[in-house]
């Protein structure tokens, strides 16, 4: 367990596998429902203030990192998608495990019927959501056009606001000194809108079955 901790670890999985595997990790945190466990905002604010303060460790500016990850994280959206037009219809008879469990798909599913399609775009900023969404966009057949032009708006928003914030934070003096916390900040942060969103979703669909 404590390995894996550490290889979820935003600065260990920079520091093997640079830009990389980096891009592997956005795109398996938006297109493989295995993924949702996986640390992309933080993941992002560490590659923009490692590319500000340790630009050789990635090997590219941040221009080309940014649009790499807005590549992965559009083709992750793309891989979801189409992973639950063809077999997502299954999750719902697939028992629960440790790694999957159906209220994460049914949280989604609130979470969409609430916004509509922007949920595709909302639900970026949202850990466990932006798994979730493009899977459920398959399952319900959402019309490809419109999921793609949310896709590509949501993918440029997301990476570019998380990867931006680290690059100039990161020319602060006294951030890079104090990473850890911050990360450790950045993901209670982020771990807050996803809590009130399933809380909330939980308790309307308590109401409904009353």
């Amino acid at each position: 367990m404590e390995e894996l901790l550490q290889w979820i670890n935003p600065e260990t999985i920079i520091n093997k596998g640079g830009i990389y595997l980096l891009a592997f990790v956005i795109f398996a945190e938006t297109g493989l429902f295995i993924g949702f466990f996986l640390p992309g905002d933080s993941l992002l604010f560490v590659a923009g203030l490692l590319s500000s303060t340790q630009p050789d460790l990635l090997g590219t500016n941040v221009v080309v990192l940014i649009a790499t990850l807005i590549s992965a994280a559009i083709l992750g959206n793309l891989t979801g998608y189409g992973f639950g037009r063809k077999v997502g219809e299954a999750l719902y008879n697939k028992k629960d495990t440790w790694l999957f469990k159906k209220k994460y798909i049914e949280m989604t599913r609130n979470f969409y019927d609430r916004h509509g399609m922007k949920a595709i775009m909302l639900g970026r900023f949202l850990p466990f959501i932006r798994t979730f969404a493009p899977i459920l966009a398959g399952i319900i057949k959402m019309n490809f056009k419109q999921f793609f032009i949310y896709t590509v708006i949501g993918g440029i928003a997301w990476i570019t606001i998380f990867t931006l914030l680290g690059y100039f934070l990161g020319q602060v003096p006294g951030v890079k000194e104090n990473l850890k916390w911050i990360v450790i900040g950045l993901i209670i942060v982020t771990l807050i809108p996803v809590a009130t969103t399933y809380l909330g979703e939980r308790k309307r669909m308590k109401e409904k079955q009353d």
